[in-house]
Order: C-alpha cells, then structure tokens, then sequence
C-alpha cells in the first residue's frame, strides 16, 4: 500500500475520532502550507511568500522585536498577498515599482480579519504596500499604520528584486542600493538601515534562495502550538473556504453549498454532533488545493482546454498535500481530500476503490457532485431535480457514488435542494458584502 493510502485507509473505513474538547494546532505549518500552495499558481511566483516572510523575521531581529512580533511578522509575511487572486495580479506584484497594490492588501485583510486570533496579522496586511513619504505613511486615511507593515513592504520590494539568473551574493549590492534611493520617501530609514547592517550576512542570503528556506525558518522562528476548541477550528477552516471561494464570483457559494450537504447527509448517516463538525470542517477545505489554480481559470465561461482541466484536477492532489502533516486534520481532511474519489476507482488523484474510502470521503464526494449540479456555474444554469436525479443514479449505476447516501438524497430532494440553496445565498450574501467593503475603502 503506498504512503498516501497508509496515512488514511489502514483503519476501518467508518472509525472517526473520539470527541475532543480541544485541538492542537501547529499554526507555523499551517500558515506555511497555505504560502506555498498559492505560490504554485506559476513557477515564476517561485516561494515568494516565504522568502517575504523570512526576511522580515530576520528585519525583526536585526530591530530585535520582540518575539511575539517577529513572529506576527513571519505570519504577516507568509501571507501577505493572499487577497490578490489572479495569476497577472500576482505577476504585477513582482515588479519592484508596484502600481495598483492597494485592492489585494485589502482584500486580504478583510478575509484575515474575520478569525479573531489573525485580527493583528490582517492589520499589517491592510497597510504593507504603504510609502513612508517621509512620515507621513505613519498613518493612512486617518488610521494608524502598523511598523510592521512598513517592514513586510521592505521585505517584500527586497523579494521581488532577487533573481535566479545571477548568484544571490552577487545581486546583494545592487539591490541595496535601490532600496536606498527610496529611503525616507519609500521606505522607514531605520528599517533600510537595519537592510544594510544585514547586507555583510552571507548566510541570511543563501538562506533565502536556498531549497531549505522554510527548514531553516522552522528552526529558526519562535514560534508555539496553538490550542483551538473545535468551534475555532470550524472558524479557521471557513476562513480558508473564503480564502478559496472568494478567489472568483462563480465560486463564492460552492464550498458552503457542499458544507450544508454533507452536513445533513452525515446527520441522516447516524453521525454525531462531533463528527459533523469533522465533516463541516472537510467541506471547507475540501477545494484547498484551488488556491493554487488562477481566478482565470476559475472564472473561464467557455470549455477548458485540456491543459486547464489538468491544472484543475492537480487541485485536489495539492488539498491533500497541504493538509496531510496535520495529525489532528487527518480524519476530516482526508475526507475533504478525496472528494473526486470514485467507488470504482476511476476518480483522481489516487484512484482508491470502495475498500479505501471512509463513509465521510463518501458523503463529501456526493455533497459535491449534488452541489456542483444544482448550483449556477458561469457556463450554465442549476439543473432541476430529474436531470440531476439522473446523473446522480447513472454516477451510481457506474459504481462511482454510495448508492445508500444517494438515495438519502433522492427522498430528501426538496430539503436537500433548500437547505444548498440557503447556504449558497448567505455565501453570495457574505461575498457581495465583502466586495462592498473592498471597494468602498479603495474610493
């Protein structure tokens, strides 16, 4: 049995976990798997996340911050342009004199914003493309900006300057010298200052460009587990569904669509309050790995080419990646992971069969073709209840689906269909309010 299979499927496929008050959670490798799965949008992008985010911790030194503020700005920095969803959005933002920064810092920070332990990270993200000018970028339109900002912006412009052309030692010179042009109008000169007491430590440079980076910052970062209740959990997993969803308007109500159906499948299935936390959880970050995919391709109306549909499949691969080091996320991400898993062993990305597939990665997977045949998408409209009925019972006829769990959808249809519809409005709700905001503050 290989790796992926043994992690999951070596126990008996119905077990779930015994109720825990509390989870501990690991938010540097956490934080860290979100910063590389959205810097795989393009190899351009390379680790650009992480490579803002090490620089900044070691500005925090080189200032010597405090621990706990060094490591906010490790987690500012690893997340720092999470609201630009596009792959040109991100492209623009490598270019050293970025013009249009000001929507994706705010988009950012309005998602960071909405899980009350990341409220001071979504702050440094609101305000890290600020200009110093001077002082004045001490504050914008009213409001205090935070020093941290000011240091992710100086890592970042310091970020998009390395190139892999050149050895790394070489570039140092020349891309000092550019941040000194703009010392006092660009940049807050004791942090340009503190760039060049750096500049003499070679192994800060290797280190950035190194293979080993996050490694290194694993070492390196003071950092501690974090304790979540289950209903915080339930909070970060929606903050990561938002980060997902709000990537494309087509895609702003299906996590929560397909959360809302496997909540009530499980119900039906005998499942505990508990578990269908689990489940609630494994809806959420079921589509993780589209943090990956541009809002380009999500946002297509016309057919997929086939190279697309590849970088769409690669979604669900990139899910379980992310979420397979997370001993206490195994149970309901391996639910969520293998949501295009088949019965037959047809669906993608392992090809697991009935054996190998818990009753939580069952109901995940019918939730999601329900909800994705029901619901609007940019090419069509949601089918009505006899053609979904019928791919739903030719999905069954094939072996693909659980044909228990889909005929529990068959004599709830009309609750089912409702109770995907009133969880999907609420999401188009929640993204029309979030776009609302971000333009308001963009005026």
């Amino acid at each position: 049995m290989s790796t992926c299979r043994s992690m999951y499927f070596q126990t008996n496929k119905n077990k779930v976990p015994m109720a825990a008050d509390k989870l501990c959670v690991n938010i540097f490798e956490m934080v860290a798997s979100i910063a590389r799965v959205i810097d795989m949008m393009s190899p351009v992008i390379g680790n650009h996340h992480m490579q803002v985010a090490y620089l900044a911790y070691r500005l925090g030194e080189e200032l010597q911050l405090s621990d706990d503020q060094k490591y906010e700005l490790f987690i500012a920095g690893a997340l720092h342009d999470i609201g630009a969803f596009s792959l040109q959005d991100r492209l623009d933002l490598l270019e050293f004199e970025d013009t249009k920064p000001g929507e994706h810092s705010m988009a950012g920070s309005l998602i960071l914003e909405t899980f009350p332990p990341f409220s001071g990270i979504a702050r440094l993200i609101k305000f890290h493309h600020v200009h110093w000018k001077n002082g004045e970028g001490a504050f914008q339109n009213g409001e205090s900006v935070p020093n941290g900002s000011h240091i992710i912006h100086l890592a970042d412009r310091v970020a998009v300057k390395l190139s892999k052309k050149a050895p790394v030692l070489s570039q140092v010179r020349d891309i000092c010298r550019s941040i000194l042009e703009h010392k006092g109008d660009v940049f807050v000169p004791e942090y340009v200052d503190a760039l060049i007491n750096m500049a003499n430590k070679e192994h800060i440079w290797l280190d950035i460009i190194s293979e080993s980076m996050e490694a290194i910052l694993k070492r390196t970062v003071l950092y501690r587990a974090k304790e979540l209740t289950i209903e915080e959990m339930v909070d970060f997993s929606r903050l990561i569904c938002r980060l997902i969803d709000f990537k494309s308007k087509f895609t702003a109500a299906h996590s929560n669509g397909v959360a809302a159906v496997a909540i009530e499948l499980s119900r039906l299935s005998g499942f505990s309050k508990h578990e269908r936390r689990l489940i609630e959880i494994a809806a959420y970050l079921h589509d993780l790995g589209k943090l990956a995919i541009p809002s380009e391709i999500l946002n297509k109306q016309n057919k997929l080419t086939d190279n697309e549909q590849f970088i769409m499949r690669s979604h669900v691969y990139h899910t379980y990646r992310v979420i397979e080091p997370f001993e206490m996320l195994n149970v309901a991400g391996s639910w969520g992971a293998l949501h295009q898993e088949r019965l037959n062993g047809t669906g993608y990305p392992f090809g697991l069969t009935s054996d190998e597939l818990p009753l939580g990665a069952r109901i995940m997977a019918v939730a999601d073709v329900f909800t994705a045949l029901t619901e609007d998408r940019p090419y069509r409209k949601g089918m009505d209840s006899k053609n979904t009925k019928t791919v739903l019972q030719t999905m069954v006829d094939a072996g693909e689906l659980d044909n228990n769990l889909v005929d529990m959808i068959f004599k709830h249809y009309a609750k089912m269909n409702d109770i995907r519809d009133l969880a999907q409005k609420e999401s188009i709700r929640d993204y029309n309010a979030f776009q609302t905001v971000l333009h308001r503050h963009l005026k």
